[in-house]
């Protein structure tokens, strides 16, 4: 750090307090990147604890003004690089910033700051009878601001939908300093442009959210049955997620499992789980009464004619609960065993057999480990790759597998991310998928509302 970054930022302490703005090196080290840990990186000038809208504005204001960048942060559990810093930047925490600030039953939406973890707030939203769908594995350890910047989907959306499904309106702070409301507290509005819709999925790059507004569904009225499947293949159980969707089945999850996560799941956690399958099928369906059991038994019908074994309907919801834990616990568990690169490609759902045959292949020719999970019943598919630490020659093969995978997705009509965000590791695949003029686009509108590339810069697009 030169003395000019060490005076600027000492002119950032004066304007927010020693407990706000924080420059030691430990610091500096633990906020330099999410966990992306594949992607480049660079040490912050100083990491920046927003503990309101104004902090946010201060911050952005003295930002521009001294000509560095600002790279907006939530928890630090996205999977692209997102919130890696760069060169002359500071990281400007939104982690602080962590109270559900109002639950308005009658209307059934909340107001939350970004900083809030996404079960906290179906928790206290539970508590009124309400229900936040978006759930990302990560629910646990994610932070709503975060959901709201990769447009987070989860194991439910494939019928309830991804955050930009919920988001009614959104406090943003722009480039300049200047704080905007955006969208809206009632149940339709099509006035102007969709900027809420733009700013979601924006990853930190058009504007810094500093409080959100969700849509609400009522808590009651769901009854939970799950249908268990074992398959003696990964590619067996995408046949059987095709047949699914072929059948018009909508199930409220559809979850694939295999051998690797689940061994990987239980060694560390003990769970109980089925040590000997290939391949877990999950599927949950949530409808009420004599429908919801005719689902289930349809469900449990396609899973036997594709190919699973040992197909049961499970409807105790600690059983249900252990085996969807292991579905949101199988990327920690994985990482226990080396550094994981991680990918979250989405092809259409007919498209799934063939893209998970293709994964198998990519991981036999470059003779690396490939885990498999996915939110199989929209087609999200995450390939977890695994290379030994400090073994850099498996490194190089587990990135070009990475580039082989995002290449046979485009090929079948895919795209590069269903829900972690281009952050830096899917900008190449992203030039592939949309093109140049569509890249083009993307470039007008940041330089419309950040033309000194002050917010998130070379993220994304």
């Amino acid at each position: 750090m030169t003395l000019t970054q060490t005076a600027d930022v000492r002119t950032l302490e004066d304007l927010l307090g020693l407990d706000v703005v924080l420059h030691d090196p430990a610091t500096l080290d633990r906020y330099r990147h999410d966990d992306a840990e594949w992607a480049a990186s660079a040490l912050p000038l100083a990491v920046v604890l927003a503990r309101s809208t104004e902090d946010v504005v201060a911050a952005v204001q003295w930002a521009r003004d001294a000509g560095v960048r600002i790279v907006p942060r939530g928890a630090g559990t996205g999977l692209s690089g997102g919130a890696n810093a760069v060169e002359n930047c500071i990281v400007l925490s939104l982690e602080r910033m962590d109270s559900v600030l109002e639950v308005n039953t009658d209307e059934r939406y909340a107001v939350t700051q970004p900083g809030v973890i996404n079960d906290t707030l179906r928790a206290v939203v539970a508590e009124h009878g309400l229900w936040y769908p978006p759930d990302p594995a990560s629910s646990a350890i994610s932070t709503i601001g975060g959901n709201v910047a990769t447009n987070a989907g989860g194991i439910c959306c494939v019928k309830y939908g991804v955050t930009r499904d919920y988001v009614l309106g959104l406090t943003v702070v722009l480039a300049d300093g200047s704080v905007v409301e955006l969208g809206r507290k009632t149940a339709k509005g099509v006035a102007g442009y969709d900027l809420t819709g733009l700013m979601v999925g924006s990853e930190g790059t058009l504007g810094i959210v500093t409080s959100v507004t969700v849509k609400l569904l009522p808590l009651a009225g769901r009854d939970e049955r799950a249908v268990i499947g074992y398959f003696p293949s990964l590619s067996a159980a995408g046949d059987a997620v095709a047949a699914i969707s072929r059948a018009g089945i909508i199930p409220a999850a559809l979850e694939i499992v295999d051998r690797t996560c689940l061994r990987a799941v239980d060694d560390w956690m003990h769970l109980g789980l089925p040590s000997e399958v290939d391949t877990l099928l999950l599927a949950r369906v949530d409808e009420r009464g004599a429908v919801g059991d005719e689902l289930a038994d349809q469900v449990a019908d396609v899973f036997a004619a594709a190919g699973g074994t040992d197909v049961e309907r499970a409807t105790d919801p600690e059983d249900i609960a252990r085996l969807f834990q292991a579905r949101r616990l199988a990327y920690p568990a994985l990482e226990r065993l080396g550094p994981v690169l991680t990918e979250d490609i989405c092809v259409p759902r007919s498209a799934v057999p063939e893209m998970l045959r293709r994964i198998q292949a990519t991981a036999a020719a470059h003779d690396v480990t490939i885990a498999n999970i996915a939110h199989a019943g929209d087609g999200n598919l995450h390939p977890l790759i695994i290379a030994p630490e400090g073994d850099d020659a498996a490194k190089a093969r587990a990135k070009t597998a990475f580039d082989q995978i995002v290449a046979d997705c485009i090929a079948l009509g895919g795209t590069v991310t269903g829900e972690h965000g281009v952050g830096l590791l899917k900008l190449p695949g992203l030039r592939v998928e949309i093109g140049e003029r569509v890249v083009a686009m993307h470039q007008a509108v940041k330089d419309a509302l950040d033309p000194a590339g002050t917010l998130n810069p070379g993220k994304a697009f």
